[in-house]
């Protein structure tokens, strides 16, 4: 008979730290495992599956919170943006999937998979760059206004 398949469970804090028992995962490759491999399940529970083991993640919102932002700036203007995650993870920010909710902004990553949310230090490098239209925040990017649109998490989704 086959043996139950082990579990682990891991929290991610606020600002996106990775902790299992109280310790803090720092080793940049697992933390990146993590982050690339990380689905979804039915019941919308994070779960990332290494060698059989089942790796469960809980946060008060995203397992994704994005540490730093990589800018590209021309002229003054902003160009490009690449999002910086826990363990140098990274991947290209889609600025149409620009949201905040209350104080906090989000974007989608991996692909529209995880919704992710920036952390300080993000929000206080990309805040030059939005402003005020009239009808609410745009970040202007590569000549181009994006609206932030209002988001809403929806129940059950946390981290949708």
């Amino acid at each position: 008979m086959a043996e139950p398949a082990r579990e682990y469970h891991y929290q991610v804090d606020r600002d996106g730290r990775i902790l299992h028992d109280g310790a803090e995962i720092i080793d940049p490759a697992v933390l990146r495992f993590f982050l690339r491999a990380m689905t979804r399940t039915e019941d919308g529970r994070c779960l990332v599956l290494c060698q059989g083991e089942r790796n469960w993640f809980e946060a008060p919102d995203t397992p994704f919170v994005i540490q730093r932002l990589r800018l590209t700036i021309e002229n003054g203007l902003l160009q490009a943006v690449e999002l910086a995650f826990s363990g140098d993870y990274r991947e290209p920010f889609d600025p149409g999937t620009l949201e905040a909710e209350g104080d906090l902004l989000f974007c989608r990553v991996r692909g529209g998979a995880f919704r992710a949310r920036f952390g300080r230090v993000a929000v206080q490098q990309l805040a030059p760059f939005l402003s005020d239209s009239g009808e609410g925040s745009v970040l202007l990017l590569g000549g181009v206004r994006y609206p932030v649109r209002a988001g809403v998490a929806l129940p059950n989704q946390v981290g949708s």
